[in-house]
């Protein structure tokens, strides 16, 4: 038997606890709401990553105890987080380690890996990554395929070092530069399956993307060394897609209230015919719907969080939040005029953020018809019988 079979999934160590949280977060939500406003209003842009997880533990919210995490059974603190770091389009790697990575190694059950790199991950003194995405889109615009019966990566046992080799090329993995630990998703002879690279195993390379505050990368392996650290990574996908996406809408929420913020206070203070134009009432019926295009979005995001990141809410959030924010971000440039294009003003950068989060796991269209799916709604229809 190979040394890295995994063991049996404690049900005791990472079944999640019941969500007790309501709809709307609480005190101790909205405390850790402004501790981490203020961190990120002190420090710009990667320096947040350290006070973040040192001061704060953001990093540690869904970890358990046993691997010096701070054990929190809900959503709502993940949340929380997200929509602070929106809001700042802050360049931390949450997402890809707190998010993702974290949540395929509590996903996959296995114990010795969990215990050997979740308490460096939780304290923030090292950095996942998961390697999931593959060249191949979903035929409706979306920036790579994240589905489990797309996977091209192939894994096949070495047959001298106990080890297995990956070979395949993972596209828009959320890091800067080469994280300490790079997990991938790869398809064996008996299905997907979820593997932990080797250290210096593969080929990194930072991707020009377009929008500048979330580097991508892209990892090309021939015949790369990895540790398997489950076989059942079809589950596992599916529930770390779920966790992200309903991250991602947290996220996207943010960002777009910040974004109507700043397009609010511009339309209060751009004076124009002697009068804010804020006070016109074409400007007025658009802020407005914008405003509740983001409280929409925002209720959503809620519930998907409410509901520990389920299926069903979290694809619905993630195509509603997804589609406000993009909206959003283009009207607060054509609000803003001539100076929503240029370089120094944060407008484009929204609007990058925007674009890219909305491909990001999967795009709108992609979410609905799987929302379709999950709800029966795509079950061809019956004939019908006339008495």
């Amino acid at each position: 038997m190979n040394s890295h079979t995994p063991k049996a999934h404690s049900p005791k160590a990472h079944t999640p606890k019941a969500d007790t949280h309501t709809l709307n977060p609480g005190a101790e939500q909205e405390e850790l709401r402004t501790a981490v406003r203020s961190v990120l209003a002190r420090h710009e842009g990667h320096a947040a990553w350290a006070p973040l997880t040192r001061d704060i533990g953001v990093a540690a919210l869904t970890v358990p105890e046993e691997y010096g995490g701070l054990g929190c059974t809900g959503r709502t603190e993940v949340h929380v987080v997200m929509e602070e770091l929106g809001r700042a389009l802050s360049p931390v790697p949450y997402l890809g380690s707190a998010v993702l990575a974290t949540e395929a190694l509590l996903a996959s059950g296995n114990e010795d890996a969990c215990a050997r790199l979740l308490p460096s991950l939780a304290d923030g003194t090292s950095v996942a990554a998961l390697a999931w995405a593959e060249a191949a889109g979903e035929g409706d615009g979306s920036r790579g395929s994240w589905a489990a019966a797309d996977l091209a990566t192939t894994a096949e046992e070495s047959r001298t070092s106990g080890d297995w080799l990956l070979t395949g090329t993972k596209e828009y993995v959320p890091a800067a530069e080469r994280p300490d630990v790079l997990l991938a998703f790869a398809r064996t002879p008996a299905g997907p399956a979820l593997f932990e690279l080797l250290p210096g195993a593969g080929e990194f390379t930072a991707l020009p993307a377009m929008d500048r505050t979330r580097p991508l990368a892209r990892i090309t392996l021939d015949r790369a060394p990895a540790r398997l650290l489950s076989t059942d990574g079809a589950r596992i996908l599916a529930r770390v897609r779920d966790l992200g996406c309903t991250a991602l809408a947290a996220e996207q929420v943010g960002a777009a209230a910040r974004a109507l913020e700043i397009t609010v206070q511009y339309a209060k203070d751009r004076v124009q015919f002697g009068r804010p134009i804020g006070s016109f009432q074409a400007v007025k019926h658009r802020l407005a719907d914008l405003y509740v295009l983001v409280e929409a979005a925002r209720s959503l995001a809620l519930a998907a969080a409410d509901s520990g990141a389920a299926a069903a809410p979290a694809a619905a959030a993630k195509a509603a939040c997804s589609e406000a924010y993009e909206k959003v971000a283009g009207e607060m440039i054509q609000l803003h005029g001539g100076i929503g294009i240029t370089w120094e003003h944060p407008a484009h950068d929204f609007f990058k953020r925007a674009h890219g989060t909305a491909h990001f796991l999967g795009s709108a269209a992609g979410h609905r018809r799987r929302l379709a799916r999950l709800l029966g709604f795509d079950a061809p229809a019956r004939p019908t019988v006339i008495a």
